[in-house]
This record gives structure tokens, C-alpha cells and sequence, in this order.
């Protein structure tokens, strides 16, 4: 599956809220989550790069295709 190019930060947001994770605070424009241990940086960019959503995926231990599917 290809990573989606047209993500933005208030999406990724949201969909990482309906997977569970939590805010926890925002500093500037990167918006800190957390789950359990795992902590997540999710920049409020627009779109938010491939290579950059890889790496909160992988920050995040969520696959691609859990997290196409609450966006």
C-alpha cells in the first residue's frame, strides 16, 4: 500500500485520536500525543511528506493500513 500524500496535521490528528492516542500538549507547530508509551510528534504541516508520516507511523507502532482506515 502507497503512504497517502494529501495527509495533513489536523487529519493525522484525528486519525491517531480515534487510535487510541491522547494529547498531550502543543508545542508551536508540532502537536505531541501519547498512548501508553508510545509518544507520537505530529507536525500541523499541510501535506505532511511521506517520508515524515513513515516515521510517526513507525513512532506511533501503527501500520499503514490501520491508520488509512480512520483517517
Amino acid at each position: 500500500m502507497k503512504i497517502p500524500r494529501d495527509v495533513n496535521g489536523p487529519e493525522a490528528v484525528k486519525a491517531l485520536r480515534r487510535l487510541g492516542f491522547e494529547s498531550v500538549r502543543q508545542t508551536g507547530s508540532h502537536h505531541i500525543m501519547k498512548r501508553g508509551e508510545k509518544t507520537v510528534v505530529v507536525p500541523q504541516h499541510k501535506p505532511i511528506k511521506p517520508g515524515t508520516l513513515r516515521g510517526m507511523l513507525d513512532q506511533a507502532g501503527v501500520s499503514l493500513e490501520e491508520f488509512t482506515q480512520f483517517l
